[in-house]
């Protein structure tokens, strides 16, 4: 059986090293590399092509959601976990619009991570309960299941700037 080809992108240093250490732990995952940010993520799938990026979202530079969009844009067949601490819905319908396989939040076990890598590998999807239930209350309620945010009417690269500039990049940065 082949290895699951996971790439590690997380701006803590002692959070990745752990994520590897519990990875590597396991005879079917293999951890093909490493990134700190979005911008390195995005350069690594292209060299490497992992089948599944375990992808955090608050990072410096290109962050974790405009990374997970550019990543299934110019690479559909890359399945992208979203590991974070964030519990807000709204950051969580935004991952599965940009094309996210998984959300798990950091609290979780270890063997929970695990798990989620191998079913989203198989081409499933892994959400927390929580998160399951929010999208059962909106479709019986007859609602619409994604809240509209104040980005959802930007375009991906005025998203991308919007983020540049909340990092505090100069307009000679950006452009």
């Amino acid at each position: 059986m082949d290895s699951i080809r996971v790439l590690l992108v997380e701006d803590h240093t002692i959070v990745r090293k752990g994520l590897r250490a519990l990875l590597e732990g396991q005879s079917d995952i293999l951890v093909v590399g490493e990134a700190e940010d979005g911008r390195q993520a995005l350069e690594q799938v292209q060299q490497i092509l992992p089948d599944v990026v375990l992808m955090d979202i608050g990072m410096p530079g290109l962050n974790g959601l405009e990374a997970t969009r550019q990543i299934k844009h110019q690479f559909p067949k890359t399945k992208v976990v979203v590991l974070t601490m964030h519990t807000n819905a709204e950051y969580i319908f935004n991952v599965l619009q940009a094309g996210a396989s998984g959300y798990m939040l950091k609290r979780s076990a270890g063997d929970d991570l695990v798990n989620g890598i191998r079913t989203v590998h198989r081409g499933g999807s892994v959400l927390p309960p929580d998160v399951a239930e929010a999208f059962l209350r909106a479709y019986r309620s007859g609602g619409n299941a994604v809240p509209e945010g104040p980005a959802s009417v930007l375009t991906e690269r005025e998203r991308e700037v919007l983020a540049l500039v909340a990092e505090g990049r100069t307009s000679r940065d950006i452009a």
